[in-house]
């Protein structure tokens, strides 16, 4: 795999409490020069963010992160405002609590209602699988493929640990055919981005991998 494929595959990432607009203008300008597959930034910078790209990469932002907790109509207003704002792609952190309390019919309608709130812009479920047991990973790859969101995502990055391979493999194996994969959080080198990608992962979220690959000297172009 060369460092086009993965970069076409890349949602560039800064979610940093701390960040500035000088951070995010550096995190668009990359994307822009390295032809990512967007820019996932926190939804106060979208706007600007939406206006400073033109249109020449695509914003995503987070919605209900990095806990996941609020209530099903905050996290709508939150999408319909990053939407109107120019976010291409919505990145939700499901209520971890409710899968362990098997609401399991509260979680689909949320989703749904968050999809529709997207007004046609691509959803990425976030389930946070270092929290869950194999058979709420599986349980959450049925819910997102009835729900009808386009991709299930690992991890927001911010928990006790983010992708593994067994995870990314495992809901390829359950997701439906129309849902993809997003391997997210402490991806740290080509050979995990490689990997991940092998095991089915369709898009990977970090913040480390353009600095890698600007590094790495005699990577395959």
């Amino acid at each position: 795999m060369n460092k086009k494929e993965i970069l076409q595959c890349l949602d560039h990432t800064l979610l940093g409490q701390t960040a500035t607009w000088e951070d995010i203008r550096r995190i668009l300008d990359e994307g822009m020069e390295y032809g990512t597959a967007s820019a996932c930034i926190p939804a106060a910078y979208v706007k600007q963010a939406a206006e400073y790209v033109d249109g020449k990469l695509p914003i995503c932002t987070v919605i209900g992160f990095p806990n996941g907790y609020s209530t099903t109509a905050v996290k709508v207003f939150e999408t319909k405002d990053a939407v109107e704002n120019g976010a291409e792609e919505i990145d939700m952190v499901i209520n971890i609590g409710f899968l362990k309390d098997q609401k399991y019919q509260e979680i689909e309608d949320e989703i749904h209602r968050v999809h529709e709130a997207c007004n046609g812009k691509l959803l990425k479920v976030i389930i946070e699988t270092c929290l869950l047991t194999e058979d709420e990973k599986i349980k959450m790859c049925e819910i997102v493929t009835a729900a009808g969101a386009e991709y299930i995502k690992t991890s927001t990055g911010f928990s006790s640990a983010g992708a593994t391979f067994a995870d990314v493999e495992l809901m390829k194996a359950h997701v439906g055919k129309h849902v993809k994969v997003k391997a997210a959080g402490g991806i740290s080198s080509l050979d995990d981005a490689e990997k991940f990608m092998s095991l089915g992962a369709d898009r990977l979220g970090t913040s480390r991998l353009i600095n890698i690959i600007k590094n790495t000297k005699g990577y395959k172009e």
